[in-house]
């Protein structure tokens, strides 16, 4: 009688040698593609439009102030409430919020530091002028309004 060798099946295994560098290059890629929010608004943002704007080209020297109705009327009301770093402030604070942030930069561009104020085409003028004459006090002069870009058709 003839002796039949049994067949050994192909091995099923996958090599995962490669499986580190995979999950590394997608972690990068995420890493580098992710923007990271930095502040959630608290109050409405529709920015009024201009035809001349102008870009600033150093960004780290720009403090935001949010000036809008709050987005939560129930707990704030609907009057024009000031926000700065996640936190609606008073008028009254901002003398102490520009302190807190000159201290953030170095000595030398404590004087360079500019407040965008990004303000809600709806407010009135007195909150604003308010906000204005609090950064006068805080000698906070260089002043940035924010708005967006008019479209022409």
């Amino acid at each position: 009688m003839a002796k039949f060798k049994k067949k050994n099946k192909a091995s099923t295994t996958i090599s995962v040698a490669s499986l580190p560098d995979i999950v590394f290059m997608l972690l990068f890629f995420f890493m580098v593609t992710t923007v990271m929010r930095e502040q959630d608004i608290l109050v409405e943002q529709r920015l009024p439009q201009a035809s001349q704007l102008q870009k600033l080209q150093k960004k780290t020297l720009i403090s935001f102030l949010y000036i809008g109705e709050p987005r939560n009327t129930g707990l704030y009301g609907t009057e024009p409430r000031i926000q700065a770093n996640d936190v609606l402030i008073n008028p009254s604070d901002i003398v102490l919020w520009v302190n807190q942030e000159k201290d953030a930069l170095s000595e030398a561009e404590r004087d360079m530091i500019t407040i965008s104020l990004k303000v809600d085409r709806e407010v009135k003028m007195g909150p604003i002028s308010d906000v204005q004459y609090e950064l006068r006090e805080a000698d906070a002069r260089r002043i940035l309004y924010a708005s967006t870009q008019l479209l022409e058709n």
